[in-house]
């Protein structure tokens, strides 16, 4: 579940994993289309993809089409596809991106968890890999690897207008005389109870 708080919009906003991965879900299901919020903020439109949903190219276009500034990203995903994948997204949707990647030892971990990566408590399980990319897929900061830090970085809103001179997936480089995306953003509940 990511969450943004906004001050200007005076209130917040929640958005849950729309697919598991993985072993997720065994303890997870799955989030609906009411909880995809773009939110104005005093920094910019937040809106915010968890994990591998940044894989799912209609999610990503249903959010380019809310506006969002600053896509948020939290991941454990630490190689270095995950950075391309970054990247690209910034890219094709001409925003700045975030990525908030874990940083995780052994010793971070209960006695009764056996890691496959080993016992030993420096043994790195998730190497970090935060970063933040500028509307044209350039490196502000990071990645951040190797321990737990915070990553700083000036975001230049004037490059969201710029970026998006030559390529606007939402705007003038979109073809919806061609193309078309329909998004339920209704919620859906487990249990629907009939008469």
């Amino acid at each position: 579940m990511a969450s943004i708080v906004s001050t200007v919009a005076r209130s917040g906003a929640l958005h849950r994993k729309l697919m598991p991965t993985a072993a997720e879900r065994f303890l997870w299901g799955q989030g609906d289309g009411s909880t995809m919020p773009a939110v104005p903020t005093e920094i910019g439109v937040l809106g915010a993809a968890i994990c591998w949903e940044n894989y799912m190219p209609l999610f990503r276009q249903s959010m380019y089409s809310k506006g969002v500034e600053i896509w948020c990203a939290p991941t454990v995903d630490d190689r270095d596809q995950w950075q391309a994948t970054m990247r690209h997204v910034a890219l094709e949707g001409r925003c700045f991106v975030i990525s908030a990647n874990q940083y995780l030892t052994r010793g971070d971990l209960p006695d009764d968890v056996h890691p496959v990566q080993g016992e030993a408590p420096e043994t790195v399980l998730i190497d970090g890999g935060s970063t933040v990319i500028s509307p044209l897929g350039e490196i502000l900061a990071g990645p951040l690897r190797g321990g737990e830090g915070v990553l700083v970085a000036e975001l230049d809103l004037g490059d969201l207008d710029r970026s998006k001179f030559d390529f606007d997936a939402n705007g003038h480089y979109a073809r919806p005389d061609v193309f078309s995306l329909n998004v339920d953003e209704s919620p859906k509940h487990t249990v629907v109870r009939q008469a």
